[in-house]
């Protein structure tokens, strides 16, 4: 492996701005920071609640709330950097528009495999002929009449289509065809996973074009949201999107690429970390309303994980920081769980708005959830509140039942759960709606289990209060009562986040020393270890601790990982400004992209550059390595030029694989040749 720096490649002149504001949007808190980015220092910060009918207004409170506190005009913020947690909760939950996948060169067994069919869900799914091999070659001719046949139709019940052909990283002539036609014939927006990724591994591109194509409109509508209060705000600058592995993107670049923004929101939370803790190396938790993302810094920043994120279970092929993201925050909704005798809480991965916050702005729903605490018998809907988001009105690519019901959301506004779905059935559609991200869902959450023990009271405690009641009289098998009242309710379920926050950090620490993924997580003498019994039942004791320092992170981070950092025997730093961690990290973000050539050898003396625009042939090994290098070279900087850098830096890295034969000779297997841009935004 050797590598190889080259000369700074200029865009222009300009110097970099002083005054930044970092954004961060969060299924729960949209956070603000005013950043003073040559001094090194936090000017100002500022939090509002993420309004997710209508991202705006939520966006425009934390920046108001910055802008008053800073003294000068609105013409001197030189940059506004945009994190979000959105994308990876949308993933973790299962949430996105309804996507049409175009499988060209591969059978169905591929849905075997990377866990695409369960990605895929109910969503449409098409194989086409088409493909090419491992040397770029055609494996068969491409089918495109079969392809505009099925784009007509499936066009009409999808919101975005995603292409994944047969070694298109080594050739993407078919996949590029396909694009073509689809933009042509629908109009919709297309992902090609070789756009995505150089990697091979097809139906893990797939799985990755899918996420992103599925991500597109929700992506759209934040930085739609963020662009508008910009301009009523003054700020006329440029506005960049935090990438995954903490780097930057201009927000026009970033609107093809939503995926890239996955792990965005606790990738900017590190970078935040190591500039407020002003620690090189912690074990890092930053919790939010959805969910938990872990990870370590070394040396100030987080390893890359160049195999791809792992989000939610997914394994996708997204360059991120090594960070490990778990449905567990401050906002899972909190369900009750009878396996016959036995009952108990499960949380997540699902978020659900606290019922104290909906009652802010909905305060009938305490009228309604006393009524439902006056009937006899509990039921599974009770204290389970559902409203519309969908601000363009119903799409049409529902199922007839499922657009029913939407309309009625519609029209009725935040409605209890049996009152919209009366049968099964209709349980079911909803069901599907709040995974669409076109039905918001309230219920009880850790948050609402904080007010009833006074941890946190910032919202309404009295709405609360009925949904851990309601909660408590959920019955198992044999009629016995989840819990005997509010009050225990609320503390087994901040208990149950406790504990399984504290699996989830050591699940972290031992993968990431090599021991392998969920070793504790899918151990039941290790899980047992975290569960507090009195000292009498204590017969065996087995214990575990992390050997490094904890770093927590999250606007509830100081009320619930003191008790964490105990079950863990670790000490724990909450640094100043943590609950707004993920703003200053996007606000002292740098671009960088990074691109891979493969170099083949498909027969003697044949050596094959695969290029994006598809594969180059040539007689001579060194002129095929110096072409991979000026492609990838040429290729990074156009990227991070587009991506909104002005002064990019080149570095390269290759690995050339040579097998020693015979008189002194080598023979060539493959190349891979990786170019490195980073510079700073515009």
């Amino acid at each position: 492996m050797n590598s190889h720096p080259d000369p700074v490649i200029s865009k222009d002149g300009q110097n970099g701005m002083t005054l930044v504001i970092g954004l961060d949007t969060g299924g729960t808190y949209t956070d603000a920071a005013l950043i003073d980015a040559a001094g090194g220092r936090v000017l100002a910060t500022g939090k509002a609640l993420t309004t997710r009918d209508d991202l705006s207004i939520g966006l425009g409170g934390a920046i108001a709330k910055i802008l008053q506190a800073f003294d000068g005009p609105a013409s001197e913020i030189g940059m506004v950097s945009l994190s979000t947690t959105l994308a990876t909760n949308a993933v973790v939950e299962g949430v996105g528009g309804r996507v049409g996948l175009f499988m060209i060169g591969f059978d169905d067994k591929a849905l075997e495999r990377a866990d695409l069919a369960r990605a895929i869900g109910q969503d449409p799914v098409q194989f086409i002929a088409g493909g090419h091999r491992a040397d770029g070659g055609q494996q068969d001719p491409f089918d495109s009449a079969a392809l505009a046949n099925t784009a007509s139709v499936m066009a009409a019940n999808v919101s975005a289509f995603a292409v994944a052909a047969h070694f298109a990283t080594r050739n993407p002539a078919h996949e590029i065809a396909a694009r073509d036609i689809l933009r042509e014939t629908t109009g919709l927006p297309v992902t090609c996973s070789h756009e995505l990724s150089s990697a091979l591994g097809g139906p893990r591109r797939a799985l990755t074009a899918v996420l992103n194509a599925r991500l597109i409109n929700l992506l759209e509508r934040l930085i739609a949201a963020t662009e508008t209060i910009m301009t009523q705000q003054g700020l006329a600058c440029p506005l960049m999107v935090v990438k995954g592995d903490g780097s930057l993107l201009e927000s026009g670049f970033a609107r093809t690429r939503p995926v890239e923004t996955v792990l965005s929101g606790p990738a900017a939370s590190l970078s935040g970390a190591a500039f407020l803790a002003g620690t090189d190396s912690a074990l890092v938790a930053d919790i939010g309303g959805t969910t938990t993302d872990i990870a370590f810094l070394h040396n100030g920043a987080p390893r890359l994980k160049s195999e791809g994120a792992l989000v939610g279970g997914w394994q996708t092929m997204v360059e991120a920081a090594e960070i490990r993201t778990c449905g567990l925050g401050g906002d899972s909704e909190v369900t009750h769980v009878a396996r016959g005798r036995l009952s108990g809480l499960n949380l997540g991965p699902r978020r659900a708005v606290p019922l104290a916050l909906m009652a802010r702005t909905h305060p009938q729903i305490k009228q309604q959830m006393q009524a439902q605490l006056d009937l006899p018998v509990p039921t599974i809907t009770d204290g389970r509140f559902v409203f519309p988001i969908m601000p363009d009105g119903v799409p049409n690519w529902l199922t007839r039942s499922e657009a029913r019901l939407a309309e009625k959301a519609l029209a009725s506004g935040p409605s209890a759960v049996p009152d919209l779905a009366a049968t099964q059935l209709a349980l079911g559609a909803v069901d599907r709606l709040i995974s669409r991200g076109l039905l918001g869902l309230a219920a009880f959450t850790p948050t609402d289990a904080a007010h009833v023990t006074g941890d946190f009271t910032e919202f309404d405690s009295d709405a609360a209060w009925l949904g851990a009641k309601l909660m408590a009289r959920q019955r198992n098998g044999l009629g016995t009562a989840t819990a005997p009242d509010a009050q225990q309710l609320a503390s087994m379920t901040l208990a149950e986040l406790h504990r399984r926050s504290a699996i989830a950090l050591m699940d972290a620490a031992l993968a990431h020393q090599g021991a392998g993924e969920n070793m504790v997580s899918q151990n039941p003498l290790l899980i047992n270890s975290f569960i507090k019994k009195p000292d009498d039942d204590n017969l065996v004791s087995i214990s575990m601790r992390l050997g490094t320092k904890l770093a927590a992170l999250g606007a509830s981070a100081a009320t619930h990982y003191p008790h964490v950092a105990a079950l863990l025997d670790i000490d724990l730093a909450v640094p100043p400004h943590a609950e707004v961690a993920g703003a200053v990290g996007a606000a002292v973000g740098s671009i960088s992209q990074r691109v891979m050539i493969t170099v083949t050898q498909p027969t003697e003396g044949k050596f094959r550059v695969h290029l994006p625009q598809g594969p180059a042939d040539f007689g001579i090994m060194d002129e095929a390595l110096d072409q991979a290098r000026a492609a990838a070279t040429q290729l990074a900087t156009s990227r991070a030029l587009s991506a909104g850098a002005t002064a990019v830096t080149i570095e390269m890295t290759e690995d050339i694989k040579l097998v020693p034969l015979a008189s002194n000779k080598d023979m060539f297997i493959e190349a891979t040749i990786q170019a490195a841009a980073t510079g700073t935004p515009q």
